[in-house]
């Protein structure tokens, strides 16, 4: 999830006593951050509307939903770049698809650290990119950024973002 600044003040500092009670009655549950954030800034006017009811992870539930999602494959790897989503779960430890990621998606290499924007060597013939480092501050979107940006302007568009909020 992503959380503004003014929501974030909002639960520490609690005005008006909601996030305290929430957290007091989250206290006992097993995943109390799953549902805390949500319960707080549904039921806080002046939050409630600024949601955008998508947590951005690609989840395959069970028809009907238990408690646990699938374990994510190599078959489920083309509708997982389709939804656009950041994130994905479930995966089982040392899974073909999470190789997959780390060589198609995120262009890293075997026992390699995940390129980022600064990294600029030119990573042929199996070096690392990152062993000759540019300028930290420029960044370079690459594909999973515009898969990103057609989520979010996805999600914020007329015929979504009202539709998606608290109710």
């Amino acid at each position: 999830m992503a959380l503004s600044r003014p929501f974030v003040d909002y639960c520490i500092w609690g005005w008006d006593n909601l996030p305290r009670k929430v957290l007091m009655y989250y206290t006992n549950f097993l995943s109390s951050p799953e549902g805390y954030f949500h319960t707080v800034i549904c039921n806080a006017k002046a939050f409630s509307n600024t949601t955008v009811n998508n947590d951005l992870h690609f989840i395959l539930w069970d028809n009907p939903p238990k408690q646990h999602p699938r374990r994510l494959t190599l078959s489920h790897m083309q509708r997982m770049l389709n939804s656009n989503a950041p994130f994905a779960r479930k995966f089982h430890q040392n899974s073909r698809v999470l190789d997959k990621i780390d060589t198609d998606l995120l262009s890293r290499g075997e026992e390699m650290f995940t390129p980022g924007g600064w990294c600029v060597g030119s990573g042929e013939n199996g070096t690392d990119p990152c062993s000759v480092v540019g300028t930290p501050t420029v960044l370079r979107p690459g594909p999973g950024a515009k898969r990103l940006q057609t989520l979010i302007n996805s999600l914020l568009s007329n015929d979504n973002f009202r539709l998606r909020q608290c109710k």
